[in-house]
């Protein structure tokens, strides 16, 4: 072969190999891009209807590539050997993270790799629930079993644990939790959602809401009579505008060593609530119970209800008043007197316009 023969062959293989490379290269690109793309192209209907997610489960110590096999099963993927190469590719990276345990609801609109980073962050799917000023332990574990999260009697068996290893600042000695467990709205994982989980959310926002204005606050209360005090200016407060004055009336009482005479902690003893149509009798106001402030002064052995950030505050700083007693009009304000006689003459009032 001659000079020049030899020098077109390696002329034309060397244009032949960049070409085959670059080709090669193209076809992997285009295979990759193809791969990561969505599943599903995302349309107006689609965008608006959180149903069009999958619910994927992934256990702890799920290899990754079970997931991306998983992922493809449920058609979210578009190839588990494309997410397969993409995990090598992250581990040479050093950029591989571990996947987070969980129930996810991923959308066949998401890309590959955006799916792979929900897995990564843990966007588990989650559910809410929301505990009213006010509501007492019975009250929340009736609500937990009405919505389907657990039954009444494991929620109110946790209320009954005192971890006071975990949270130290709960009093010693006390029974159950009511009072502690702060009402606001949770968010939880869907699996997650224990009465062991709720309790500990519910201290937890205890801890960092309620506690620091204990803390801060000047005070002759214990941390349990605070609490206690304010479950019963909760129950009482059905009007915010006289959350204030009801405190003052019973900080007067509790100075002057005056029965608080709370209805709702009568209540709370019996296991009954009273209503306009039914309003507690002579005979259940008289009857004998640790928590009949009408019966015994000073204040229950245990908060009767979980109060909010209102009243809790209220307690600390109650309006100056020589208010001594209230009662209940069944609107949800009250007509405040300062003697027994004023006291006596308004309730006879309010009975009277409610006979006719």
């Amino acid at each position: 072969m001659s000079k020049g023969s030899r020098w077109v062959r390696w002329f034309f293989l060397g244009l032949l190999v960049p070409l085959a490379t670059g080709v090669a290269a193209w076809q992997g690109w285009a295979w990759w891009s193809w791969a990561n793309q969505p599943v599903s192209e995302a349309t107006a209907e689609t965008a608006a209807a959180p149903s069009q997610t999958v619910q994927i489960q992934v256990p702890p110590g799920t290899a990754g590539q079970q997931i991306g096999q998983d992922l493809e099963a449920a058609g979210l993927i578009r190839s588990a050997l494309a997410w397969k190469l993409w995990l090598r590719w992250q581990t040479w990276q050093n950029s591989e993270g571990d996947f987070q345990a969980g129930t996810y609801a991923l959308s066949p609109t998401d890309p590959m790799t955006t799916l792979a980073e929900t897995i990564r962050s843990g966007q588990v799917v989650q559910t809410s629930f929301t505990i009213p000023e006010g509501w007492n332990r019975s009250q929340m574990a009736a609500y937990f079993e009405r919505e389907g999260f657990f039954s009444a009697a494991a929620f109110l068996a946790a209320t009954e644990q005192i971890p006071r290893d975990r949270y130290p600042w709960l009093p010693e000695g006390i029974p159950h939790l009511e009072g502690f467990l702060f009402p606001d709205t949770y968010r939880l994982p869907a699996e997650g959602v224990t009465p062991e989980a709720a309790v500990d959310s519910m201290l937890r926002q205890f801890e960092a809401i309620a506690l620091p204005v204990y803390q801060q606050a000047s005070t002759d209360y214990s941390l349990l009579e605070w609490a206690t005090l304010a479950s019963i200016v909760e129950k009482e407060s059905v009007v915010s505008e006289e959350r204030g004055v009801i405190a003052g009336v019973f900080t007067n009482r509790l100075e002057q060593n005056i029965p608080l005479g709370a209805d709702p902690t009568v209540e709370y003893g019996l296991g009954i609530n009273q209503t306009k149509e039914q309003p507690l009798t002579w005979t259940q106001v008289g009857t004998p119970s640790p928590y009949n402030t009408y019966i015994n002064p000073g204040l229950t052995p245990t908060p009767i209800a979980s109060a909010g950030l209102a009243s809790l505050e209220a307690t600390l700083a109650p309006e100056s008043t020589d208010y001594l007693f209230f009662v209940a009009r069944y609107d949800g304000t009250h007509v405040f007197s300062r003697t027994l006689a004023e006291h006596e003459a308004a309730r006879d009032a309010i009975r009277a316009a409610i006979d006719n």
